[in-house]
């Protein structure tokens, strides 16, 4: 497992993070058991950040990652929940509320990085007036250390960024082989401004698996189609080829510290683990595909899904 500094955070972060939201079975059935086996796994192979959100399958993923953290597991995860769920108000109130419940189903007494999960869906006034002056309060109480802020939407989260509020970002299908536009302005003002970067659904929402997700609107996963076409040069022999290099694309980017994975199942820890050796795609390979969709966002923000 490969380690990096998390942007100015005084944390030591793999580069390999499990994504929650498979964890609580947000998009099929899982097995609880294999999920606490996964989780613990995971440890011992090193990953040590698990992200996750209230919102993710009602809270069963905190509930699912609490449980699998203790024993004494707690200490070594870097733990990053969301704060206020997308499908709710983001005011004062709810605010201290989402956090306070947070804790209780993660078993935990501080979250280390809390992050206001899709800063799109509210006002910027709403925010700043309301979520932020809570978060600040909790933090001082001691229930975070780090904060964040999580979007899809670049342009939005760069002005939040330049607040200097925040220590990391999160977005997700930003920096993937069929939609890398984040690589342009997000993260060399991630860099320049020490905040760490988190990098979410690297396989474009299972389109890069060759799955894609029954929640992605049709327009999208045709035109995502059409670029994974494109991208037959990284197939290799085996089975749903454009995984690893898709992994691979993200973990070796030197601005990215954590890569999620969101995976259900022990051996589809393992496989993803094993890319996190250091190699990236072979440098003709990597400039092809930054040719090939150059500064081409896969259609508009956010309306991905039905």
């Amino acid at each position: 497992m490969q380690y990096t500094t998390f942007g100015n955070m005084d944390l030591k972060v793999s580069k390999l993070g499990l994504g929650g939201a498979p964890l609580g079975g947000v998009y099929e059935e899982t097995d609880k058991a294999e999920i606490q086996r996964m989780i613990h796994e995971a440890i011992d192979l090193g990953i040590n950040i698990i992200d996750t959100a209230p919102i993710y399958a009602d809270g069963e993923s905190e509930r699912r990652i609490g449980q699998a953290l203790t024993g004494g597991k707690r200490e070594h995860i870097i733990l990053t929940t969301k704060a206020v769920r997308s499908d709710r108000s983001y005011d004062y109130a709810s605010t201290i509320n989402s956090v306070e419940d947070s804790l209780v189903r993660l078993q935990t007494d501080w979250i280390d990085l809390l992050q206001i999960h899709d800063i799109e869906v509210q006002a910027w006034d709403m925010i700043m007036e309301e979520t932020i002056p809570a978060l600040q309060k909790l933090k001082q109480a001691g229930k975070f250390r780090y904060l964040g802020a999580s979007s899809r939407n670049l342009p939005l989260l760069m002005k939040y960024m330049k607040t200097g509020l925040f220590d990391c970002i999160q977005f997700y299908t930003r920096y993937m082989l069929i939609d890398h536009t984040a690589k342009e302005e997000i993260l060399p003002l991630a860099k320049e401004m020490g905040i760490g970067v988190i990098n979410g659904s690297v396989l474009g929402m299972g389109v890069l698996a060759d799955a894609p997700g029954h929640f992605l609107k049709d327009e999208v996963v045709i035109e995502a189609k059409r670029r994974v076409d494109m991208l037959d040069f990284l197939r290799k022999s085996e089975p749903k080829g454009l995984i690893e290099p898709a992994m691979r694309f993200s973990l070796s980017h030197p601005d990215i510290q954590v890569t999620l994975t969101g995976i259900s199942t022990v051996n589809a820890l393992r496989m993803n683990v094993a890319f996190c050796d250091g190699v990236g795609l072979p440098e003709q390979e990597l400039q092809e595909v930054y040719r090939l969709f150059d500064q081409q966002k896969l259609l508009t923000d956010p309306d991905y899904t039905k």
